[in-house]
């Protein structure tokens, strides 16, 4: 018994010790070196450093370069750069950097454009920081959220009545390409009630971004707004980053008391990023070519926004979500619309038909809109979509006129005032509807003599 309590008390003795190294953070000043890259995975031995933290590979005479831990596998680290990789050599050295990756926000930042690490890309010069945040955010308690209660004006008629959006709601602008999204998010951002707007453009192309900002967006709609831009050619990290930075700057605003509009474009973007660095450190695809950290990903971005703590402001965000060939099964939508809170879908068939914003009504549902509009209204918007659907339904058989009049007096009806209906449906670019002229409008379009 006693070569057993002794065996037993060095056990526990080694376990104690085994905990302690393993708690124990490691020295992040021992540098390792660079042995392997392929395609933009980094290989490093020699040093150690926990997922998410950042690493300075110094290169030469050159400026360091940063990279972020993405993996790991048996003592080998995997980083991804943040930055260009033009002339990295083998076997630099790389530096573990103390801290977590922060990034400052301010007020100065409104009428700001900024890349994905926040540096001005504007030439207006630095910009004044009130506070440094965690690019992972804060999580917050669901039940320490106010909920959703009051309306939020986009300026947009066919949402404004039709697919009310509450202060708080997160929802996705299903669109392929072409079919007139970012002209849709720029109006809402000239439009909107909200305090204050930011637009994040994920993977866009440069000259859109050039585009987005003075001619979409405006010098106006800018005053106040930030504008995070990270171009398709950026690194996928720093894609990444980009969306993961709008939102912080975002909840910056909120916790000032101050309701947000969050428009981001697009989420099909991020997700792409997220599959490029899960697929380069070894992840298996699962799902048409996306590994299952995308999913996870997801709903830990689009979480973030929405009501803050009772006595903060909010967060709308309203995220673009590229369906690739039109298709609404695609794998990025369809998790898309189980994380938020409606969706708004653009049609192509009616892009073309030359009707803009080609919002296809039977299609797009917002979740809290029973929650926060007037029995009447919502009345009014059952109707409207009734009325609408018939039309479509019967379409065919009305354009051939094998449709009899008095057949069905609802299709009657519905035809009487089809040109009430797309003309609700419509607006110009420079149009601007408040939700009071909204609701005014759709009372007016059914109660019209037909």
């Amino acid at each position: 018994m006693k070569d057993a309590s002794s065996f037993n008390q060095f056990l526990l003795s080694n376990l104690k010790d085994s905990r302690e190294s393993l708690i124990k953070p490691a020295p992040l000043k021992i540098a390792g070196r660079l042995v392997r890259m392929v395609g933009m995975t980094l290989e490093v031995v020699g040093t150690f450093a926990p997922i998410g933290s950042r690493c300075q590979i110094l290169n030469g005479k050159k400026a360091p370069i940063e990279a972020e831990v993405v993996g790991f596998q048996d003592d080998r680290l995997f980083l991804m750069p943040i930055g260009d990789t033009h002339g990295l050599s083998p076997n630099a050295k790389v530096l573990p950097v103390e801290g977590g990756v922060k990034i400052g926000v301010g007020k100065k930042m409104l009428g700001r454009v900024v890349s994905g690490s926040g540096q001005p890309l504007d030439g207006l010069g630095d910009i004044e920081i009130d506070q440094y945040v965690s690019l992972a955010g804060e999580r917050i308690n669901p039940l320490n959220r106010h909920p959703i209660n009051e309306v939020l004006d986009v300026g947009i008629k066919a949402i404004n009545g039709l697919l009310t959006i509450g202060q708080g709601q997160r929802v996705g602008l299903m669109a392929g390409t072409g079919v007139g999204k970012s002209v849709l998010l720029g109006m809402m951002t000239r439009f909107t009630s909200a305090d204050v707007v930011v637009v994040g453009l994920i993977g866009e192309r440069g000259r859109e971004v050039n585009e987005f900002v003075k001619h979409t967006l405006g010098e106006e709609g800018l005053k106040r707004a930030v504008v995070v831009a990270t171009p398709a050619d950026d690194p996928p990290l720093m894609r990444l980053h980009g969306a993961m930075l709008a939102t912080a700057i975002a909840e910056y605003f909120r916790d000032q008391g101050l309701n947000v509009l969050l428009l981001m474009d697009s989420l099909t973007r991020f997700a792409q990023a997220q599959r490029e660095i899960a697929l380069a450190v070894g992840e298996p695809p699962a799902s048409k070519g996306y590994p299952p950290s995308v999913f996870a990903k997801l709903p830990q971005l689009v979480e973030r926004a929405g009501n803050g703590r009772e006595g903060a402001g909010s967060i709308t965000a309203i995220y673009t979500v590229l369906a690739e060939g039109d298709d609404q099964s695609d794998p990025v939508v369809d998790s898309a619309r189980g994380v938020l809170d409606g969706h708004i879908v653009l049609s192509r068939e009616i892009a073309d038909g030359g009707r803009y914003p080609a919002i296809d009504i039977e299609s797009s549902v917002s979740r809290v809109m029973v929650d926060i509009v007037s029995k009447e209204q919502l009345e009014q918007a059952r109707a409207f979509k009734k009325l609408y659907s018939s039309y479509q339904q019967n379409k065919d058989l009305i354009s051939v006129g094998a449709y009899r009049k008095g057949a069905d007096p609802l299709i009657d009806l519905a035809i009487a005032k089809q040109a009430d209906l797309t003309s609700f449906l419509s607006q110009n670019m420079s149009d601007s509807f408040s939700v009071e002229a909204s609701i005014s409008e759709l009372n007016n379009t059914l109660s019209a003599p037909s």
